[in-house]
């Protein structure tokens, strides 16, 4: 439009023949008068000019109310533009979070799946661990079981239980202090010269009221608590004074090693000697027991649970280890339903089995040991 304009400029106004104006009707009639020809051309001219100027100020009017229009159109056009942009940003943010976040939790649960697979294979191998040493002393248990028959037939009585069986000599050399040639040579030759030895008197016994009660009631829910009467009073009387030795603290160590099972005793010949995460003192050594403190010959050692510290026991140490592990094994296997014998029967075995523990404590242990 405004190209339009310039040209109008440029091009010379047109000049037509000049036609006077009709009178208003309210006007007078006036005579006209003739004017000169140079002032009509120079009326027409402006005249001509006003009507450009009046006609380009209403393009240009129309013009900008269009560019007007147009501009307020493309700043609406703009403001949707840009908020659709806000919202695709806002969304691009937020998915880009949820990303962060989903990784983030990726790696958190491969490394927690990680941690647990290293907790259960961990947890597995010393399962494992406790498995086989389980079964080791299982088996040490079926041997020692196979070796101390409880009960006695014809064919095979045990000569253990029964010792007057035995002959005559064989039970006068099998106890008793040693003695010189000449006294054993007239002692033999005084029993071979008997008629036939007096049969020894059998064994009395009798049920204690109170303590068969307290088992039977331990029989009926047989457990390893020591708040039972049963276990109570025999942990008083005899696992306590038993395991009751100069070294106190190991004293407490091997009593909670018997109580859990984790107690190991094997013969030091058939063993190398390990590396020892204790100071020798505390461990002893083969001519000193590291539960009495005193010289004597250690045939044999124990292992507390997985410590992989070995200490050095005594015969008489072992003899009182050895009766009071006998006694919870054989009660474990009455809880595991392992025993069918009248209850009559496994009260006495019971009652053997502490007296085996009040001898141990006493001093008293096989020679073999």
């Amino acid at each position: 439009s405004q190209a339009c304009l310039e040209e109008d400029h440029q091009k010379p106004p047109a000049v037509g023949p000049w036609k006077p104006l009709m009178p208003s009707k309210g006007s007078k009639e006036e005579p006209e008068r003739p004017e000169p020809a140079g002032d009509e051309s120079q009326c027409t001219e402006q005249l001509n000019v006003s009507r450009l100027r009046s006609s380009s100020v209403e393009i240009r009017e129309k013009g900008s109310e269009f560019l007007k229009e147009e501009l307020h159109r493309a700043q609406k056009e703009l403001k949707l533009k840009d908020k659709e942009c806000e919202r695709l940003s806002k969304v691009r943010e937020q998915l880009e979070q949820e990303l962060e976040e989903l990784t983030a939790s990726l790696f958190e649960e491969a490394h927690k799946m990680v941690r647990e697979a290293n907790t259960k294979q961990a947890a597995s191998e010393k399962q494992l661990r406790e498995a086989r040493g389980k079964i080791d002393m299982l088996q040490a248990e079926v041997t020692a079981l196979k070796t101390l028959v409880i009960t006695s037939t014809p064919s095979s009585p045990n000569w253990e239980l029964h010792p007057q069986l035995q002959s005559p000599t064989k039970a006068v050399f099998r106890k008793g202090h040693g003695r010189n040639k000449s006294t054993s040579s007239a002692v033999g030759t005084a029993a071979s010269q008997s008629a036939a030895p007096e049969p020894a008197s059998p064994e009395c016994k009798e049920v204690d009221s109170i303590l068969f009660a307290e088992f039977q009631a331990w029989k009926e829910s047989p457990t390893l608590d020591k708040s039972c009467s049963f276990l109570d009073r025999i942990y008083r009387e005899d696992v306590g004074p038993c395991l009751d030795f100069t070294k106190q603290e190991l004293s407490e160590l091997v009593r909670a090693a018997v109580e859990q099972n984790t107690l190991t005793i094997e013969p030091v010949a058939s063993q190398t000697l390990p590396v020892l995460k204790v100071s020798p003192a505390e461990c002893g050594g083969p001519k000193k027991c590291a539960l009495s403190g005193l010289p004597r010959i250690c045939k044999h050692r124990i292992m507390l649970g997985d410590s992989g510290n070995y200490y050095y026991i005594s015969p008489s140490c072992r003899a009182r280890i050895t009766a009071v592990c006998n006694f919870f094994t054989y009660i474990r296997y009455i809880q595991q339903g392992l025993v069918r014998q009248d209850v009559e029967l496994m009260y006495w075995e019971v009652m053997r089995l502490r007296r085996e523990m009040s001898l141990a404590k006493l001093g008293f242990f096989p020679s073999e040991m």
